[in-house]
């Protein structure tokens, strides 16, 4: 049994993995308590230390218990922590503005305008799909119908579930919200077909997190979204993994030319760096079709969050560390080709782009990703068959050699 002490003043608190009786069955855990973080470090009960390549799923970009969120959460506690949506607070406000003026002034979404504050991604896409459909009932009762692709990935709340195309997600959960077609990303000939005047809304990733580290090309996202003008639709781009940083620039979007911008991108995970935060960021189109009550938030734009998620903007978006998303991309990529060429029948393939790579494999990734924490090493996977690589984003080079050591040796 692994057990845990916290020491409070004189007294002592204990809890071990013993405790998972109380633990809603939805996860399948190693029998492995973490207790401390510090930069892409992670330290167990034990004491044990290890290597974190998985960043939290992709949230934590400034590594583990950055001093800066830290020194705003003990700081803001002490100010106000929560005022309710009834009235305007200074920072989400202030993180509103800064979210639209940093995404245009970088080359961003040229139609961002307005911002909806959440908790979380699922929640920011849930708004999303909300707004596609108001805008749809606008110009037609029939206009109501929602596209994604296969291997999306969007949330778990029943809209969200609705549109993420995963039958091991969806089937204990059905009916689903009705009305969602779901096209294959990359095939262009299908567009036409798929979008059609009784379209609302498209919500795509630039590139799938969850589904393998697919990546959207720039052809198959110009022609989306010219249909979705042709038919009225709206485009959705959620970014909540593949944006703030991960791919070597603010949005992965920004790869792409000016006539693929979205309508909409939502965002969660590193918007926080580890404290719930989500948003949806809306063109004025979109903004123009909603009212008063169309929806709401008990949490969402407090102000604790979005002061954390005002700094955490500003250090995902500096050029300093941007540039640093190529140079350790370059790392890991010349890593996991020395990975591919010492295990030509198990690697097949390395995909992404900055810090959101996959390792493709031909046989379960399981015992490698066991192994690798028994060696230290924090690795996840996704897709089929896949190894997903989304460490924070200012891991050190010392970290990525070292944990690839351990990597190496787990193969």
């Amino acid at each position: 049994m692994i057990r845990q002490r916290i020491c409070i003043g004189s007294k002592r608190l204990y809890s071990s993995v013993a405790n998972q009786q109380y633990a809603a069955t939805t996860y399948a855990r190693p029998p492995i308590v973490f207790t401390k973080g510090q930069g892409s470090r992670l330290w167990d009960s034990t004491g044990k230390e290890y290597i974190d390549f998985s960043a939290g799923i992709a949230v934590n970009g400034l590594g583990h218990c950055d001093a800066g969120v830290a020194e705003i959460l003990a700081d803001q506690s002490k100010k106000l922590v929560h005022a309710s949506n009834l009235f305007f607070n200074e920072w989400t406000l202030q993180l509103s503005k800064n979210l639209v003026e940093t995404t245009k002034a970088q080359g961003g979404m040229k139609d961002a305008s307005k911002v909806f504050m959440c908790n979380s991604g699922t929640e920011a896409n849930e708004a999303a799909l909300k707004f596609a459909r108001k805008i749809g009932r606008l110009q037609s009762d029939d206009k109501i119908e929602l596209v994604s692709f296969a291997g999306c990935f969007h949330g778990r709340t029943m809209g969200a579930l609705s549109v993420t195309a995963n039958p091991k997600y969806q089937a204990p959960f059905a009916p689903l919200v009705p009305g969602v077609k779901v096209g294959q990303i990359n095939d262009i000939a299908s567009i036409e077909s798929l979008v059609t005047d009784k379209t609302c809304g498209v919500i795509v990733e630039p590139i799938q997190g969850e589904g393998g580290i697919n990546v959207s090309s720039a052809e198959f996202l110009v022609a989306l979204k010219k249909r979705c003008q042709e038919v009225g639709a709206v485009l959705i781009y959620d970014e909540i993994q593949c944006g703030l940083g991960r791919t070597g620039k603010l949005w992965a979007h920004q790869w792409l030319p000016q006539e693929a911008h979205p309508d909409i991108v939502t965002m969660a995970k590193a918007l926080g760096n580890g404290f719930p935060i989500g948003a949806t960021m809306i063109s004025d189109k979109v903004n123009d079709a909603l009212k008063v009550g169309d929806h709401g938030t008990t949490y969402g734009g407090n102000p604790l969050g979005c002061r954390v998620g005002d700094y955490v903007l500003s250090k995902l978006s500096s050029p300093e560390l941007l540039a640093g998303v190529e140079e350790r991309h370059n790392v890991f990529v010349d890593r996991l080709n020395r990975i591919k060429e010492k295990n030509p029948s198990i690697v097949t393939e390395i995909r992404g782009k900055g810090l959101l790579l996959g390792l493709q494999l031909t046989t379960d990734p399981s015992p490698i990703v066991k192994k690798s924490l028994d060696n230290g090493l924090v690795v996840i996977t996704c897709g089929t068959n896949t190894l997903r690589f989304i460490p924070a984003l200012n891991i050190p080079l010392k970290d990525i050699e070292e944990g690839f050591d351990k990597l190496e040796s787990s193969f």
